[in-house]
């Protein structure tokens, strides 16, 4: 299955009194992973909903292992769980600098037609990425 690596460093912005990144922000770290094993692809969300294509996230599962603090560098690494039909799996592991494994995670989102907003299959140019 397809993999990408994704390099962040935490912004002060990211964190709370403590230094500490705050639990909230992690689903937009794991957004950002999404996004970049998408564009490893070939194409982007901005493609796919250009072509009617939505992506809601319907579950997400972090476990939370060790804090990421102030100035980090994190590397995402992002993972496809599956090949992907009405619903898409990815698993997440999230390290910092020092390779320490701060959290591992798990989104599923659905496609949606963006007009009827109903199921749709995955489109066929993913697929085809994929096998």
């Amino acid at each position: 299955m397809k993999n990408s690596v994704t390099n962040l460093r935490v912004r002060y912005s990211e964190t709370d009194q403590m230094g500490i990144v705050y639990y909230g922000n992690y689903a937009q770290y794991l957004e950002q992973g999404r996004t970049d094993w998408l564009r490893s692809l070939g194409f982007t969300y901005k493609y796919m909903e250009e072509n009617q294509v939505m992506l809601p996230v319907v579950n997400l599962n972090i476990d939370y292992k060790k804090p990421a603090k102030y100035d980090d560098l994190l590397t995402i690494k992002t993972s496809l769980l599956e090949i992907p039909s009405i619903k898409i799996k990815f698993y997440y592991e999230i390290q910092n600098q020092n390779n320490e494994l701060l959290v591992t995670a798990t989104t599923s989102l659905v496609f949606l037609d963006s007009i009827t907003r109903k199921l749709i299959k995955a489109p066929n140019y993913l697929l085809e990425k994929l096998l």
